[in-house]
């Protein structure tokens, strides 16, 4: 199920609700959201993220089985049969637990899942549409966090290319991780990395959005990321590219937490900015791609 990965996930949500509750005070009036409802979000993307890891193993069992067949799949430590039963346990459990918040978490999810589940089967086999629908996604889990404050998603709909592009990006590149990748993929990918960058600096034109305080994160950010996608693109092998995607996965917490810090505050910033030991933690002991 990949927990390093869901880490971010988690990181997805409250950034989502950060971002609902700093408009809020601007433009809705300030409403809070219950304790309660935040936790339903972060259950909600646990079982819809590790639901579409699982499909995604299921779908490729025959792939892996060449190409790695350590894979529990392939290998016979899981059978396909309880893999199919585990996934769609953890979608349903992902979109029930959204709908305990309100209806439109419940759309929400269900929009989530059914481009997870695309992406598994079909999407992920295209260069065009395997980012795209991962990126929705990615993107839809952020607006899912900001569901918190449904009132607020007609203002921040707009955030949701942000993840799209970022995870488009590590997408494309992640497409020559077996075999190696080209250099146009690399390049392209490492420019959409480097304008994410800006973009996180110019939300404020948009947004009641305070740049200076998510700059530490966005430079962080950009540390992190850049380096390691130009190397891959410069060098697309499979060595080079599997550490990029795995750096670009990680730094969705130092993307979101630039996000939450510009939107509410340093804290919220370096709350979330907390669960990056967390996931690279796990991404020692669990694989990430």
């Amino acid at each position: 199920m990949r927990p390093p990965n869901i880490v971010t996930a988690f990181a997805d949500i409250l950034a989502g609700a950060a971002a609902a509750a700093g408009v809020s005070m601007v433009f809705t009036g300030g409403e809070l959201f219950q304790q309660s409802e935040l936790l339903w979000l972060l259950l909600s993307t646990f079982g819809l993220y590790g639901g579409g890891v699982v499909f995604n193993d299921v779908f490729d069992a025959r792939l892996d089985a060449d190409e790695r067949p350590e894979r529990p799949i392939p290998s016979g430590r899981v059978s396909k049969s309880i893999a199919s039963i585990l996934g769609a346990s953890l979608i349903i459990l992902g979109i029930l637990s959204a709908f305990m918040v309100n209806q439109p978490a419940g759309m929400l999810a269900l929009l989530i899942a059914a481009c997870a589940l695309y992406y598994d089967a079909r999407a992920k086999h295209s260069v065009l549409f395997g980012p795209l629908y991962m990126g929705l996604c990615r993107g839809g889990n952020l607006m899912l966090g900001a569901a918190i404050l449904p009132g607020t998603l007609t203002i921040l709909w707009p955030l949701i290319f942000i993840p799209v592009a970022y995870i488009g990006a590590i997408t494309l590149i992640s497409q020559g991780e077996v075999k190696g990748g080209s250099k146009t993929a690399g390049y392209l990918a490492a420019i959409v990395v480097t304008l994410i960058f800006s973009t996180l600096l110019l939300l404020a034109i948009y947004f009641p959005y305070n740049w200076l305080t998510a700059l530490p994160f966005a430079v962080l950010f950009a540390g992190v990321v850049i380096p390691p996608f130009f190397l891959a693109a410069k060098n697309p092998k499979p060595g080079t590219i599997k550490k990029a995607v795995k750096r670009g996965v990680l730094s969705l917490i130092i993307l979101n937490s630039a996000l939450a810090a510009g939107f509410s505050g340093i804290w919220f910033g370096l709350g979330i900015l907390l669960l990056l030991p967390i996931s690279i933690a796990c991404a020692k002991l669990f694989a990430v791609t």
